[in-house]
């Protein structure tokens, strides 16, 4: 037995039952868990060995979400210079970002990691390691400016409406983190949407891919309207855009795709379902432009998959395996419907040009009728197959 676990099992006997400190166990069993391994042993038979858990797989996902966590805050001290008419250096734009992004973080894991120990000490049960993930995720969908009170009030919302309320880890139908995002574009849209949602530095704001394309006459063509406001395709791949901290570079979001997938945490095909249903949803819009309509219809579905959240989105909240489609075929569906939505969304309300949020949290509430008639399916087929013989 290491060290380690010798000093634990010492403190483990001061949060036992009748002891004064008994309330507080979901505050030693989640350092325990996080420090070692979980607790939790299966007490019947079959006894299945793998070395895969809650946290393992939630700590898998954070690692994924690093190279978005260094591009949003390199990115946010880049546009801080940019707007400053700075040189650009590595060492100054990671200063000024993290000064600007750590913040954001680190309220968004205490508030609702403040939630999320109140229900566990409540309830008498463990703090789920979920939230490691929802925390991350909440703030990388956030812009860099946002006043940290609405962070606190948005995650709140998202743990204790989103999540708690539905009995906690595992239970929720939507997605936490996205449900705080939505709770905060509705309740301080002035915040969270609109040509100056990204300010740098007082004075400064500049308008994000996604509006500058949205407030283009009709009939003008979109990727020609993006050069002349000096986007190109490469700056918006690699993220150095005005947007939501974690969501501007699709490189980014690609290199944890990558980790996601190798350790298979992540279902392939919703991601690969997100991107045909965006594809084909971009083509017939595409095939039916005039010269009176909107400039979203001739941008080509490549350019869709790197603007505002769509990478972010399909990748990393997607894929969530408790708010999406359980069924193998299922997630096909579900994932070419958010693509296909998302799509929808940017063209048909082009007061709010990003759909990746409202189509994810749609999908979210239909996960389960999709996995149903799945199944149904399934057993009819099944069941003819077993009369046939």
């Amino acid at each position: 037995m290491s060290f380690l676990q010798k000093q634990s099992k010492k403190i483990e006997k001061l949060f036992e039952k009748g002891k004064p400190l008994e309330k507080f166990y979901p505050f030693y069993e989640a350092l325990d868990t996080f420090l070692l391994t979980p607790g939790n042993k299966t007490k019947k038979a079959p006894h299945v060995r793998d070395s895969v858990d809650l946290k393992r797989v939630m700590i898998f996902v954070v690692i994924a979400l690093i190279p978005c966590i260094f591009m949003g805050i390199y990115n946010a001290g880049y546009q801080i210079e940019l707007a400053k008419g700075l040189t650009h250096s590595l060492l100054g734009c990671l200063g000024l970002g993290a000064w600007k992004v750590l913040p954001i973080i680190f309220v968004a894991y205490a508030a609702g990691g403040f939630w999320e120990a109140l229900f566990a000490v409540v309830r008498k049960h463990e703090i789920n390691e979920g939230f490691l993930v929802t925390g991350i995720l909440y703030a990388l969908v956030l812009p860099p400016t946002i006043p940290l009170w609405q962070v606190a009030v948005g995650i709140s919302f998202g743990v204790v409406i989103g999540k708690e309320i539905f009995g906690g880890t595992g239970m929720n139908i939507l997605n936490p983190a996205l449900t705080a995002r939505a709770f905060l574009f509705f309740a301080y849209p002035a915040q969270m949407s609109g040509d100056a949602v990204w300010a740098a530095v007082d004075g400064f704001t500049q308008a994000t891919p996604l509006a500058v394309v949205a407030a283009a006459p009709k009939g003008a063509l979109a990727t020609s309207v993006l050069a002349e406001a000096g986007y190109t395709f490469k700056d918006i791949f690699l993220g150095f855009i005005p947007g939501s901290i974690g969501e501007t570079s699709a490189a980014a979001c690609l290199f944890g795709l990558v980790f996601l997938l190798v350790t298979r945490v992540a279902s392939w095909r919703i991601i690969a379902g997100c991107a045909l249903g965006l594809t084909a949803m971009s083509m017939v819009f595409s095939l039916n432009q005039g010269a009176e309509s909107l400039a979203f219809f001739s941008l080509p579905a490549h350019w869709h998959m790197v603007m505002g959240g769509f990478a972010f989105g399909a990748i990393f909240m997607a894929t969530d395996p408790v708010s999406s489609s359980a069924t193998d075929t299922g997630r096909w569906i579900y994932g070419f419907l958010i693509g296909v939505l998302v799509v929808l969304i940017r063209m048909v309300n082009p007061a709010y040009p990003e759909g990746v949020m409202l189509a994810i949290l749609f999908m979210n509430v239909f996960a389960p009728l999709i996995d149903h008639f799945v199944v149904q399916k399934n057993i009819k087929r099944r069941l003819v197959r077993a009369e046939g013989k």
